[in-house]
């Protein structure tokens, strides 16, 4: 079996779901060998990364999400039309941000929080006018999955709580448009503002960060739950049907195991929050931060320890009724 094949075929399963995200997953794959090949060619670097870092990894996480969210809109039992539409008003959203961010690699200028000209600042307006939009839509979706059943308890509530947490990982993007204290001195002092808000905390966006992904290695970096926890929309429903096909577990302890998961998933997502919030990157936490971590990590162990007890043992057997004596 080839690639191309394969390829088609989810594709026109994709448009089946939903044609508007199919689009935007099929254009941002299509993006994906564009970028490398013009991340090969070109070595300019902005802010410290290669000029080409963003729109990779915003064609990747683009297609993903759009992919996971089409099918998710082709089951939703209750308001079907209405999510079908914020589908389509995302997907046109998706894609105007993504070109968007190669308009601005291609002038050599920073896309998100550069206002140092009226361009990068309307160009910046625009994006956050944007994310506002994806942000909407996706709340519109998540409604009307509270409201559907697939037909599987996980599956069900893995898609419930992975779109829950990915709509958490979305509003991290918020946290990111305060005044920093640096543009705050600078705005003080009546210097024009060059940007507003940032990614980093404790740094100035820009410094070492780790490869492709860019988080920052010298301080907090709030990218990392943002992109962690639109990500659990992806994640949580594939574990439940790798449980499902995996077997081992009724759909009770299935259905448990998912919650543990989401439980953990989002205790993660809000552990790499605080970190970030107090300057730290991610690979160096403190003793605050490598104490919860450790708490987190006992919790979720606990619940796998009881649940797979739980899945050992054997359903109590009721007592048979005793027989009424027949005397004569």
């Amino acid at each position: 079996m080839t690639l191309a094949p394969s390829l088609g075929r989810a594709l026109r399963t994709v448009i089946r779901w939903h044609g508007p995200l199919a689009a935007l997953t099929a254009l941002s794959a299509l993006l994906v060998p564009v970028v490398a090949v013009a991340w090969l060619l070109d070595d300019r670097t902005l802010l410290g990364t290669p000029v080409w870092a963003k729109p990779m990894k915003f064609a990747l996480s683009f297609a993903l999400y759009a992919g996971v969210l089409a099918w998710m809109t082709s089951r939703l039992q209750h308001l079907r039309r209405t999510g079908w539409w914020a589908g389509a008003v995302l997907a046109v959203a998706s894609l105007a941000e993504l070109v968007l961010i190669v308009v601005q690699v291609v002038r050599g200028r920073a896309s998100h929080f550069n206002v140092a000209t009226p361009f990068d600042a309307a160009v910046f307006g625009t994006m956050g006018a944007l994310v506002a939009v994806i942000y909407a839509c996706t709340l519109v979706v998540a409604a009307g999955l509270f409201r559907t059943d697939l037909g599987d308890r996980a599956l069900t509530w893995a898609v419930r709580l992975g779109v829950l947490v990915a709509v958490g990982g979305l509003s991290v993007g918020f946290l990111m448009l305060g005044e920093t204290p640096e543009q705050a001195a600078a705005a003080a002092a009546g210097a024009p503002p060059v940007t507003s808000g940032a990614h980093g905390v404790g740094v100035v966006d820009g410094g070492p960060g780790l490869p492709l992904l860019g988080w920052s290695t010298t301080g907090g970096d709030l990218r990392v739950g943002h992109f962690v926890g639109m990500h659990a929309l992806q994640v949580l429903p594939l574990l439940a049907l790798a449980l499902a096909r995996r077997g081992g577990l009724d759909e009770t302890g299935r259905t448990r195991a998912v919650w543990l998961a989401a439980g953990g998933y989002a205790g993660v997502v809000a552990l790499t929050v605080w970190q970030a919030l107090r300057g730290l990157p991610l690979l160096e936490p403190d003793g605050p931060v490598l104490a919860a971590a450790v708490a987190l990590l006992l919790a979720v162990a606990l619940g796998a320890v009881l649940l797979a007890r739980s899945a050992r043992t054997p359903p109590a057997v009721p007592a048979p009724a005793p027989v009424p004596e027949v005397t004569a």
